[in-house]
């Protein structure tokens, strides 16, 4: 039997062969939606689209079971159509008075060009089937949209006939982009059936295989390599030559090419740390930031929800809501305080109040990776209750961002292997705090509410609640400390 593909398919095998062939035979690892959608996509789209009659197509249909449709139902949704091996599922197909209309969805507020060979493996294959589309067009969210007391489906959900540019202004129509991008996927499909993987061939190591989302399978493809030194060459960061470097000899971060690095500051703190012995920092930079920071300090970290709908009035898509923050008071005599707010539902309102309870008037309030967190989330606070405006902006004009000294070079210790996050940076200073955790990474701790929130955790409400008020309270207990190791360096 002829194997079948899927547009996932070809997209791993142009990125890699090896990829490509682990990721058909080797068990998928269980997904977790990042972004909260607790009614699909398609759904809300046949109610914007009137859908009340349609064939809906299954994963496993056959092969000629959307196209017997097509002359008995007006729509089709997520039918399956096949051709040349290549499966590719239509999510909305429209036939009437000898019309063919085809939607694609995008979950997302501004659909862009990005992935040309998508929209067109699809209407290849239909144009093989003998469906040529009259109209096409593509069904995202709508940015402007801000829920009221209930959700309104036709606001919400918006039908364009083109894609965005970068400045999210409307830009080349879908049809004519499609046209102008054509791919003949033959002889793709072709070298995908005559690939023949070789257990013993070594795999190659690229940014591919380590950039921004590492590939589930880097482990296993590079078991055997040595484990990777603090100090190597591979953790310098923001580097497109590093694996030039790495073949060449060049293994540790002193050696690096000073005509093929980028110049960033942080790249000249790592290099400058491993040649210094292992820490660098620029001490007069480092008291000059350290004196801005006022007692009493509050170190402060958030936990939020994002979902695509709106759920609660007020709320735009894509919006957060944060159900957890933590505080963490050091005062000026070295004496530690903590607070902790815990809620589900719609708690925003309790969420601002306890917060501005729980501050001091006055003192640094002190967040990691706070320009990229913490702040926005008050300023969306602040938009979706503005009797709040002048509390909440007042705590935003004390806020200080304890990655500041990391991220600007300003200090540096290779053991962070070119990681910034904080538990990175705390775990060079206590490798255990962390560990004892039931819940110790920012996805699972949604994960878990998410259980809370929709009443599915049972007899395990309790304990939940109190793994997740831990690994908040962890978060900010490890800023007290990292801000100690700071005031000690410039000692």
């Amino acid at each position: 039997m002829t194997e079948i593909y899927h547009y996932s398919d070809l997209k791993k095998f142009r990125r890699c062969r090896r990829l490509f062939f682990l990721d058909r035979s080797m068990p998928k690892n269980e997904f977790h939606h990042y972004v909260r959608m607790d009614e699909t996509l398609i759904d809300l789209v046949k109610q914007k689209l009137k859908i009340s009659e349609c064939f809906e197509g299954q994963p496993g249909d056959d092969a000629e079971l959307a196209l017997n449709m097509l002359d008995q139902q007006e729509w089709l949704v997520n039918a399956r159509f096949v051709y040349g091996d290549l499966r590719v599922r239509v999510p909305v197909l429209h036939r009437y008075e000898g019309m063919t209309d085809l939607y694609f969805l995008y979950l997302g507020l501004y659909p862009r060009p990005a992935d040309p060979e998508y929209y067109s493996s699809t209407t290849w294959v239909l144009e093989q089937c003998g469906i040529i589309p009259d109209h096409i067009y593509i069904v995202h969210l709508n940015a402007e949209y801000v829920r009221g007391d209930s959700l309104d489906i036709d606001a919400l959900i918006r039908i364009s006939d083109c894609f965005y540019t970068d400045k999210n202004n409307p830009s080349a129509e879908i049809q004519t982009y499609i046209s102008e991008h054509p791919f003949d996927f033959t002889s793709l499909i072709r070298d995908m059936h005559e690939f023949v993987y070789d257990e013993n061939e070594i795999p190659q190591k690229t940014s591919a295989c380590m950039g921004r989302q590492v590939c589930r399978f880097a482990d296993l493809c590079f078991a055997e390599e040595e484990e990777k030194k603090p100090d190597s060459l591979e953790t310098l960061v923001s580097s497109q030559y590093k694996y030039d470097m790495l073949k060449e000899g060049r293994k540790e971060l002193k050696d690096a090419d000073p005509y093929r690095i980028e110049g960033l500051p942080l790249q000249y703190a790592q290099i400058m740390a491993d040649r210094q012995g292992g820490t660098y920092a620029d001490k007069e930079a480092l008291r000059t930031w350290l004196d801005r920071i006022q007692y009493p300090i509050a170190f402060i970290d958030f936990e939020w929800e994002r979902y695509a709908v709106p759920p609660y009035e007020g709320m735009r898509p894509f919006d957060v809501l944060p159900f957890e923050y933590s505080v963490h008071l050091l005062y000026e005599d070295g004496r530690v305080e903590h607070k902790i707010f815990l809620d589900t539902q719609d708690d925003r309102r309790d969420f601002i109040r306890g917060l501005i309870h729980d501050l001091p008037k006055s003192g640094s309030v002190v967040a990691y990776n706070a320009s990229g967190a913490e702040i926005i989330r008050l300023y969306e606070m602040m938009e979706q209750f503005p009797q709040y405006t002048q509390e909440i902006q007042r705590i935003i004009d004390r806020v200080e961002d304890l990655q500041i000294p990391f991220e600007n070079g300003i200090v540096y210790d290779v053991r962070m292997a070119g990681s910034l996050s904080l538990k990175t940076i705390t775990g060079i200073l206590d490798k255990h705090l962390y560990n004892d955790l039931d819940i110790n990474q920012g996805m699972d701790a949604v994960y878990q509410w998410r259980r809370l929130d929709r009443n599915e955790a049972d007899r395990d409400k309790q304990k939940i609640e109190e793994q997740l008020k831990q690994y908040c309270g962890m978060d900010t207990y490890a800023m007290v400390i990292v801000f100690r190791w700071l005031k000690d360096l410039v000692k």
